[in-house]
């Protein structure tokens, strides 16, 4: 038991969730704003990405009876993911500002929904800007704005989408991710491939044009090996830029403290250790 639970500790603590979890509070803090007016902000935009969520939903539906691809759409699950995490993290934060700024839930729930927490935030400040990159470089096109609803859903899920990540990047106290969460991430990313297929399996049409091998042909391993190698390389950007960020203006430096040491992993565990026997006359 004990042998375990330290494996699924050290595993914890690889892919960045640490005992005790974020004890410096960066995921709820700015280098700019108070908490208050982080949760304040993260609120706008949970409540903006929802509404957005659901008005495309919606009108996709009513207007043009296509609401069964709405889930085919790398842009609507990754914006799917930013209605996630700012929900919760809005949340995080104004509890943390009603606590009198000494803790908020994250900290003490079970390690599996910290990790899951951690890796929401990596997906949201990669898949986005992937999202735009992509869009605007090969899928924009005059019909982009041919219409009010056609530029307002195109500018919030393909340019703003990148702004509320942008500001999590730039605008938080929240830590680099570490290199462990390239893979998970990547794998999520990839997977993406198999719901564009299976679209076009069961419904008829690629969901991008660029997925369409009869068009593409040679081209498109070239494409799927170019956004493989885009997403490592912006992966490894948006860790440098958090970490050059926490390290210019984050309120503590990420050093020994947010490190978990060897005999912090014995402390944690530390259920059957032998107490020291007290001295008697004929240990002298």
């Amino acid at each position: 038991m004990k042998l375990t639970g330290s494996r699924s500790y050290l595993s914890c603590e690889w892919f960045g969730v640490l005992a005790p979890f974020d004890p410096t509070c960066r995921l709820v803090t700015s280098p700019l704003f108070s908490p208050l007016s982080l949760g304040a902000l993260r609120l706008l935009f949970a409540v903006y990405s929802l509404v957005t969520t659901i008005t495309v939903l919606v009108f996709e539906s009513v207007r043009f009876h296509d609401v069964h691809s709405f889930f085919s759409y790398f842009t609507d699950l990754s914006y799917i993911g930013l209605v996630a995490y700012f929900w919760a993290s809005s949340v995080q934060t104004i509890v943390f500002v009603l606590s009198g700024q000494k803790a908020y839930p994250l900290q003490k729930w079970p390690r599996i929904l910290q990790l899951l927490h951690v890796l929401l935030y990596t997906t949201i400040t990669i898949f986005p800007i992937i999202v735009t990159v992509v869009f605007w470089s090969l899928l924009a096109s005059p019909s982009t704005f041919s219409t009010r609803y056609s530029a307002w859903s195109n500018v919030s899920q393909h340019a703003m989408n990148s702004s509320f990540a942008l500001f999590e990047i730039f605008l938080t106290n929240a830590g680099p991710s570490p290199w462990s969460h390239i893979m998970p991430c990547f794998v999520l990313f990839a997977c993406y491939l198999g719901v564009a297929y299976i679209t076009h399996a069961t419904q008829g049409f690629y969901t991008y044009s660029f997925l369409d091998p009869s068009v593409e042909h040679g081209r498109l391993a070239a494409y799927i090996i170019g956004m493989g190698v885009g997403y490592c390389i912006l992966f490894t950007i948006v860790k440098g830029v958090c970490a050059l960020r926490c390290r210019l203006v984050s309120p503590s430096p990420l050093g020994p403290s947010e490190r978990v040491q060897s005999e912090a992993i014995d402390e944690w565990e530390h259920i059957d250790v032998e107490q020291p026997k007290e001295s008697t006359g004929s240990d002298a």
